[in-house]
């Protein structure tokens, strides 16, 4: 949140002047919210990742406090004395699958076993980034059919778990070293470069480890140095 005069909205009201009964402000979300100096920073939908801060009336601080950060929300916006302030907000509802993730990232720490099952299975439907630590932590559930499905959604939404899953590699319980191991293989190529930035910054044990996986894939480093360098370049092997 800036400390300096908010940004002056440019062109985003309506034809015509200023209308004295205001105008709705579409964001694309929130970026910063800040009661204390009544103000709130958003992206604007329609202008290119733009983003302004707006002085609240005093009037819409409560509804000021239920946002935050990521949130979509329509702001109706006054003309006073020159300068333009928001009225009221309110949050769009969420996409769909977005508010689906939500309530499984939920389920997946539930009580009841076929809640944690059937939430772990939605969220690697889902595909959805924000369930790789629960899933990488219900690999280790006490139900067997949890852990099936954490490990199959962890294979489907592909590379961006393996950053989390390298350091199980090295895991001293040798079923979750296994099940690291084969989810890594099993996402295949998307793997490479994650594995390839994890080998750069290894340890010795972890960095044996990951050669080892990267070898079973069919990758290795183009050089001796490869290791050492800052991201290791890798060539498929033949066959």
């Amino acid at each position: 949140m800036a400390d300096e005069a908010p940004v002056k909205l440019i062109q985003i009201g309506p034809k015509g002047g200023a209308k004295k009964d205001g105008f709705n402000l579409v964001t694309e979300r929130v970026v910063a919210v800040n009661p204390e100096a009544k103000q709130v920073e958003v992206e604007l939908l329609a202008y290119d990742g733009k983003t302004v801060v707006l002085d609240v009336d005093e009037a819409a601080l409560e509804e000021l406090q239920q946002l935050k950060a990521g949130d979509g929300a329509t702001i109706r916006v006054v003309e006073e004395g020159g300068k333009r302030i928001a009225k009221s907000f309110r949050i769009r509802a969420k996409d769909p699958d977005a508010a689906k993730a939500d309530a499984m990232l939920l389920d997946l720490k539930d009580s009841h076993w076929l809640n944690r099952k059937y939430a772990a299975e939605v969220l690697g439907e889902l595909r959805e980034p924000r369930a790789v630590g629960p899933l990488v932590d219900a690999l280790t559930d006490e139900v067997g059919d949890v852990r099936q499905r954490a490990y199959d959604s962890l294979i489907k939404i592909g590379g961006v778990a393996v950053p989390t899953l390298v350091p199980l590699l090295v895991s001293e319980e040798d079923e979750l070293r296994q099940s690291a191991t084969e989810i890594i293989r099993k996402i295949g190529k998307p793997a490479v470069e994650p594995l390839a930035t994890a080998l750069a910054e290894a340890d010795d044990r972890l960095k044996a480890r990951v050669l080892k996986v990267l070898d079973r894939m069919g990758y290795k480093p183009k050089t001796k140095d490869a290791v050492k360098a800052e991201t290791p370049r890798l060539t498929q092997s033949p066959g």
